[in-house]
């Protein structure tokens, strides 16, 4: 059978130095330096790089400003920054930022665990943000996209209401987080309906379904995923959940079926364990364990 159509190019903003890092024991900012640069030299364009949070509430970023000032410049390669709110924002846009992101829930009481607002105040600190920003683009993340693990299945709808509003806020982009690896295809392509497929997609593989939804995604015309090496990641707030859609196993699968994406699927491996050095443990990704499948051939 052929294969569906599928988009020529895909774009991966790596968000393993901050998402995946934020909630593991705090890793220095020289050894976070070193996995960006392992990252770009892999050939990955997009990374989001430090969130500038509150030392006291997220050590493991700590050092921020430090880190912007030390990881490799090129024309080629954009850094984000995560803020949650306008101090934030003031701090990342006096450092050389690309790009800031913002987060913010459809659910409710994920909003509320998570940055200690209501979903309508972040939506007014988002506004602010952008107004502060001028060139800089602001990606808004909206969290639990899929589902919420407080509030179960949230209506499509209401993605599609607050992703338009984000917009007339005056974000550049907007991209879904299935934070708690609640989304399936048959979610996916309901969420997209609504939402359109003009966003990105942040998966995550509590459930085993990351590379699937990313597949059926595709499919609908997405063609923006953030990942993050190893599959590091997970939020504190939801019982269970479990890290990113790892870079590696996005790439090796993409490489499989001719979609550009100009990274390096060995250079990755390597960028994966390094992530497992500094954390400490293994790493989630299947691929950082087996390596890709074109080294079957080298197997004796």
């Amino acid at each position: 059978m052929p294969l569906p159509e599928l988009p020529a190019v895909v774009v991966i903003r790596d968000v393993g130095p901050r998402d995946g890092l934020q909630p593991e024991q705090p890793v220095s900012v020289a050894d976070r330096v070193r996995l960006i640069e392992a990252l770009v030299a892999a050939g990955v364009r997009r990374i989001e790089a430090a969130a500038f949070v509150s030392p006291k509430a997220v050590p493991a970023m700590v050092g921020a400003a430090e880190l912007m000032a030390l990881v490799p410049r090129s024309s080629v390669v954009r850094y984000s920054a995560l803020v949650p709110n306008v101090r934030g924002a003031q701090l990342a846009l006096e450092t050389d930022v690309d790009e800031l992101t913002v987060t913010i829930s459809l659910s409710e009481t994920y909003n509320q665990r998570n940055v200690h607002r209501s979903t309508e105040d972040s939506a007014l600190e988002i506004e602010k943000i952008c107004r502060l920003a001028g060139e800089v683009p602001v990606d808004a993340v909206i969290s639990c996209a899929f589902g919420s693990p407080y509030e179960g299945d949230l209506p499509p709808r209401q993605a599609a209401a607050l992703a338009n509003r984000l917009r007339e806020s005056g974000c550049a982009a907007i991209t879904c987080a299935d934070t708690t690896g609640m989304a399936t295809p048959r979610r996916i392509e309901d969420v997209l309906a609504r939402v359109g497929n003009d966003v990105g997609l942040h998966l995550h593989d509590t459930r085993g379904t990351a590379l699937v939804n990313a597949f059926a995604a595709m499919q609908l015309g997405v063609d923006r995923f953030d990942t993050s090496v190893g599959g590091l990641g997970g939020s504190p707030f939801a019982s269970g959940a479990a890290g990113n859609l790892a870079t590696e196993e996005l790439v090796a699968m993409l490489d499989d079926v001719r979609v550009v994406t100009g990274i390096d699927v060995d250079g990755l491996v390597n960028a994966a364990a390094l992530a497992s050095e500094l954390v400490g443990r293994p790493v989630p990704s299947r691929v950082a364990l087996a390596g890709p499948r074109d080294r079957l051939s080298e197997a004796p």
